[in-house]
């Protein structure tokens, strides 16, 4: 079975990847090697990260296209519609591409290349890593976009059943061709302490965007009532952001220089590090689709406290984590209860319960069912794809149709004064190997 499975040539795009460090970016980075091991091919194409640009390649030969745009807002690229639409194409027909996979929401070039792959014929899949609202002017606009991206999309992944239910709501796509793949986390990378750590301080530790939707604002808050209610809590504090002065402000109205420690950025090498210097792990997002923070340390043996919000009470089991609702008075009171439980907490059990509940592997292997499925639907000309286009709304149909519209003349004009024949193709490696050994 696995020697007859289906390999596929996939294009993975997103504006956020290494050497940034986040969720999206470890998602998209341990997915493809896990696809490279079982034999598929697998390219990455991002935006250039200062100096790094052009063809690089990383861990396993994973090749990776920084292209030369710059990022214009939260390391996104501005948005042009159709002046990668050259870009895109080379690399699909140089590669030999059969599936182009997007990768969250909030990416320009996300939006962008999967616009042009449909436009070339070419199977697109997306992967939503967030949950946005309905009410506020950012959400409304990226909700629009997402229904423009979805509509004549084949089949999209969420990391959540929540997030599920909040890409279907946003977007109007069907229910039955989003499929849910969780998130995962690399058990050998996040492991205990070699030694349990004693109980006379209780650490907890925070590793996190210091930025709004991250609760930061909740931690200036929670921090002083905790400090004062347990004289033998401290606080390790790392990652950076625009909210990392009001910390720093809270720190020293209350004199909690000795008990709140600022670290800064902490780069994705050292994040294990930090994690096993404590006993509790602290999430306190106010919006979260799935969250890796929090199996990254449940794999280093810690207790999680967390807000209940989005895809969290999904992630773990009730014996791992003590959920809180996202206002002070109830994440001091988990706080408390999460101390209460810590003498019945052993770090070496919680790891080895975390090799079974999640793996890459298997999220790869769930991600080719997708895959397959997408391979298998039809394909359908411009004038048979315009009406989903359409059903986007009075108005906004209308513009998408025409956007559409001029993005398949200009590429046609393309492979008319650029064939593809006149691009040339990359040479396989497994073909290379086998010239080798038969020389």
């Amino acid at each position: 079975m696995e020697a007859n499975r289906r390999k596929h040539r996939i294009l993975m795009v997103s504006d956020f990847f290494y050497p940034n460090f986040g969720g999206v970016e470890s998602h998209i980075y341990y997915l493809s090697q896990c696809l490279l091991k079982r034999g598929h091919k697998v390219v990455i194409m991002t935006h250039a990260y200062g100096n790094r640009t052009g063809v690089r390649y990383i861990t396993n030969n994973l090749k990776v296209y920084y292209i030369p745009w710059r990022p214009f807002l939260m390391q996104n690229t501005l948005p042009t519609f159709y002046l990668t639409l050259p870009v895109i194409r080379t690399i699909l027909i140089r590669e030999k591409i059969s599936i182009v996979h997007g990768h969250q929401a909030f990416s320009t070039l996300c939006h962008e290349s999967l616009m042009h792959a449909r436009t070339m014929g070419f199977k697109v899949v997306f992967t939503d890593h967030s949950l946005y609202g309905f009410a506020d002017p950012g959400s409304i606009h990226m909700n629009k976009i997402l229904q423009f991206t979805l509509a004549d999309i084949d089949h999209a992944i969420c990391v959540s059943h929540t997030s599920k239910e909040n890409t279907v709501l946003r977007s109007g796509i069907k229910p039955e061709t989003v499929f849910v793949v969780p998130n995962a986390v690399d058990t050998a990378m996040f492991t205990p302490a070699p030694t349990q750590l004693g109980r006379d301080e209780v650490v907890i530790v925070v590793i996190s965007r210091l930025v709004y939707r991250k609760g930061a604002d909740l931690l200036v808050e929670v921090i002083p009532e905790v400090c004062r209610l347990f004289p033998n809590v401290r606080f390790i504090i790392g990652g950076d952001g625009p909210k990392r002065v009001r910390l720093e402000e809270m720190r020293e109205k209350f004199s909690l220089q000795d008990r709140v420690e600022m670290l800064g950025a902490v780069p994705h090498s050292q994040v294990r590090s930090v994690l096993i210097s404590g006993h509790i792990f602290l999430n306190s997002s106010l919006t979260e689709a799935f969250c890796i923070a929090i199996l990254e340390a449940a794999s280093c043996g810690l207790l999680t406290v967390s807000t209940r919000v989005g895809g969290v009470p999904e992630v773990l089991p009730e014996d791992m984590i003590v959920l809180a609702e996202p206002a002070p008075q109830d994440m001091v009171r988990a706080i408390q209860q999460a101390i209460d439980m810590l003498p019945n907490i052993d770090p070496q059990i919680m790891h080895s319960r975390m090799k079974t509940y999640y793996s890459w592997h298997d999220v790869a292997k769930r991600t080719e069912i997708v895959y397959d499925c997408a391979m298998n639907s039809s394909n359908k000309s411009i004038l048979q794809r315009l009406p989903r286009y359409l059903t986007c709304g009075a108005w906004a149909g209308k513009l998408f149709c025409l956007v559409m519209i001029i993005n398949f003349i200009l590429w046609r004009l393309l492979e008319f004064f650029q064939p593809a024949e006149s691009i040339d193709e990359v040479p396989d490696m497994l073909s290379l190997c086998n010239y080798e050994d038969e020389s």
